[in-house]
């Protein structure tokens, strides 16, 4: 509660950091100081800083995210249309890279040190490397311009879909394809596994079982933290397929300096940011019983 405190104060904050008048993102420059301080009045920019802050934290509690300045609406109007876009995009996108990203993490293990292990890590890393706008204009290029595949951009066909979240997976499977690896050859050396061999089990039934389901735990984490991601969006891969998702309404708000928006929308990811942290140590505390009982321990 405390961080999610501190973490609205600095999101406030932000109106004093960035430069110019916030009033004359409302009205023209050309009028007069008279009207720019009714103006200011109106909106509370003339109040004292904590108290201007704790009425937009009390309207926040309420559900008043305040007024865009640019689009002349509510904002949670504004983030409540945009918001399924994100999730839809990067909600696919994670999912298609714990497919590919889980049971080639597994193999690298398996096959540690080998040419498998060493061509799909280091081309992993290859891809990471590449930066998402990169990535992103070279699809276009390729796929739409000069193979005509795909659109451009757009969003209303599953097809638009297809660059988007091909950028965003190659992008990040490279990181989950190298923590399932370490993780698997980590489980892989603990006494249980050798006892399931030991009793004779299958190699595949041990991998599956044993070794991939219990090298699931920090990914199921990493798959909880990724929670406000998924609804804040991809701010560089939005942008360069045109999607009206979370990402661009935060990117095109920033450029406009439209407050308001940037505020909330940065403050909804601290907010969630807290509570899937809290939901992943107790999902981590179920899913493995060393952690409850070192907790157990330490409580005695």
């Amino acid at each position: 509660m405390l961080l999610v405190i501190a973490v609205s104060f600095l999101v406030f904050c932000l109106m004093y950091m960035l430069p110019g008048d916030p009033v004359d993102m409302v009205v023209d420059r050309k009028v007069s100081a008279e009207r720019k301080a009714e103006i200011a009045h109106e909106l509370g920019y003339d109040q004292p800083f904590m108290t201007q802050y704790f009425n937009w934290a009390k309207n926040t509690l309420h559900g008043d995210f305040g007024t865009s300045i640019r689009y002349r609406s509510a904002v949670w109007d504004l983030m409540k249309a945009r918001i399924p876009y994100s999730l839809k995009l990067c909600g696919i996108s994670l999912i298609l890279e714990l497919v590919i990203a889980l049971p080639l993490g597994l193999l690298c293990a398996i096959k540690k040190d080998g040419f498998f292990d060493r061509f799909t890590v280091n081309f992993s890393l290859f891809l990471t490397a590449i930066p998402s706008f990169w990535l992103g204009a070279l699809m276009i290029l390729i796929l739409a311009v000069q193979l005509k595949l795909v659109p451009i951009s757009g969003y209303e066909h599953w097809q638009n879909y297809i660059m988007p979240v091909l950028t965003m997976v190659l992008g990040g499977v490279g990181g989950t394809l190298r923590i399932t690896k370490t993780e698997v050859l980590d489980v892989i050396n603990e006494k249980y596994v050798t006892t399931a061999y030991a009793k004779g089990l299958p190699k595949r039934t041990v991998m599956i079982k044993h070794v991939l389901r219990n090298s699931l735990i920090l990914v199921t984490t990493l798959v909880f933290m990724s929670i406000p991601w998924l609804i804040s969006g991809a701010v560089i891969t939005e942008r360069i397929f045109g999607f009206p998702g979370m990402g661009n309404l935060l990117l095109n708000s920033i450029i406009v300096q439209d407050i308001t928006v940037v505020q909330a929308v940065l403050l909804l990811i601290a907010i969630l940011t807290v509570i899937c942290n809290l939901i992943s140590d107790v999902l981590m505390g179920i899913l493995d019983p060393r952690i409850r009982l070192s907790l157990a321990g330490g409580d005695n």
